[in-house]
């Protein structure tokens, strides 16, 4: 048996990182804590067998959109069998203070709820009113067109009507001067 001295760094308080690494040490049934230190990283003690603990090691490295671990500082010892299960120590006061903050968001959400989706629903009925006038807008560029091409049909009939008067007019000259058949 082995224990493991790790000091942590990255963005790894308040993003729930001694939750994870609580609930990795469980599942390798390792036994000792994990604890916030006040400069920013996370002190990390773990007894277990050597394999396993540099497994446990691999999978504290966390990075995801929350935390974000950039270091890893270990040290080995023998085990002393101080631990029968691993938990996470808090310093004074972090739990209410965890409370505090847990009860902001709350708040933060219900606020949100009331009237982010009034707002959200009224702009989606402006998007739907802009979605009409395009959709009429449309609707006159699609009649323009129609006008366009009925237009442009009779132009283009009238045009090739006056071309075929013209050969056939040439034709008739040619055939009568003996140049054609």
């Amino acid at each position: 048996m082995k224990k493991i001295k790790a000091t942590v760094s990255g963005n790894i308080q308040n993003v729930g990182y001694r939750a994870k690494v609580i609930a990795f040490a469980r599942a390798f049934e390792l036994a000792g804590f994990v604890q916030n230190l006040d400069d920013g990283r996370v002190k990390i003690i773990a007894e277990g067998e050597e394999d396993t603990l540099n497994t446990f090691l691999g999978a504290i490295r966390i990075k995801n959109t929350l935390i974000d671990v950039d270091g890893t500082e270990v040290e080995y010892a023998d085990a002393t069998g101080d631990f029968d299960d691993f938990c996470k120590l808090v310093g004074g006061g972090e739990t209410d203070e965890r409370l505090d903050k847990a009860a902001e968001y709350l708040k933060e959400m219900i606020e949100v709820t009331r009237t982010g989706f009034s707002e959200m629903k009224s702009g989606f009925e402006t998007l739907g009113s802009k979605m009409d006038a395009m959709l009429e807008k449309q609707s006159e560029t699609t009649e323009e067109i129609r006008g366009l091409r009925e237009d442009m049909k009779s132009y283009m009939d009238r045009k090739f009507g006056e071309i075929e008067d013209d050969l056939s007019m040439i034709k008739s000259v040619l055939k009568a001067s003996g140049m054609l058949n």
